[in-house]
């Protein structure tokens, strides 16, 4: 199937379950998107000479990372129950959500770390750091999937993790030009907060929590890449 066939239909699910979406996900986000404010406030409040990172900050960030987890577990679930014809209920998904926090937590967690890797080494050696950002670009491509093979296929991290590299092979570029998007959403997020932030948080809080909705589209048109490319992995298996 072609890029504009995927794009097409990942607008027609977004566009005609926005209600649903909304429903079970900007709960969520309101949550995710405070907790990332306060620690932006934070961090642009510390002493730079002598920083402070503590015991609160610690548990913010942890609250974040599990916060996250729910969400996508969430959204995957939502769009897996929904593209087999079922009826979702926002309720039992987020029920059913919780179980796949701690997996997603590992894989999230051993892929940002692969991810980030290359860049990191690479940034010691000065213009470098190019590279490494390259790689790591390639690795996130690559990794894009994880969370689909951790709720859908029910694999472990590592496990997710190593078929999402396999899984990927095929699709690479596709899925790069899907990414892309967060580029234009992101530059248009942070115009936009800016704006807000002026006026104060509240309106901050309100214009991010919306960003992050729409770049929850981004999620939609790789998971309908991966629903139709599934077939082709399990034939060549």
């Amino acid at each position: 199937m072609s890029l504009s066939a995927i794009f097409t239909e990942a607008y027609n699910f977004f566009r005609n379950h926005i209600s649903q979406l909304a429903a079970l996900t900007v709960p969520i986000l309101f949550i995710q998107v405070g907790i990332q404010l306060w620690l932006g406030m934070e961090m642009a409040n510390a002493d730079l000479e002598n920083p402070q990172f503590g015991a609160l900050h610690m548990a913010a960030v942890m609250a974040l990372l599990l916060v996250f987890s729910l969400l996508i577990a969430s959204l995957t679930l939502f769009m897996e129950i929904r593209s087999q014809g079922n009826e979702a209920n926002t309720a039992l998904i987020l029920k059913t959500s919780l179980s796949f926090v701690p997996p997603l937590l590992l894989a999230g967690v051993f892929s940002g770390l692969a991810i980030l890797a290359p860049v990191m080494m690479f940034a010691a050696f000065g213009p470098l750091w190019l590279v490494g950002l390259i790689i790591s670009i390639y690795i996130f491509a690559r990794l894009a999937y994880v969370n689909f093979m951790v709720v859908v296929e029910r694999l472990t991290p590592l496990e997710a993790i190593k078929g999402s590299f396999k899984f990927s092979s095929a699709i690479t570029f596709k899925t790069l030009v899907v990414l892309m998007l967060y580029i234009p959403l992101s530059l248009i997020g942070g115009m936009l907060s800016s704006l807000a932030q002026d006026v104060g948080f509240p309106l901050q809080l309100i214009v991010e929590v919306f960003i992050a909705f729409i770049s929850l589209f981004v999620n939609v048109v790789l998971f309908r890449l991966y629903m139709v490319s599934r077939p082709k992995v399990e034939e060549q298996a």
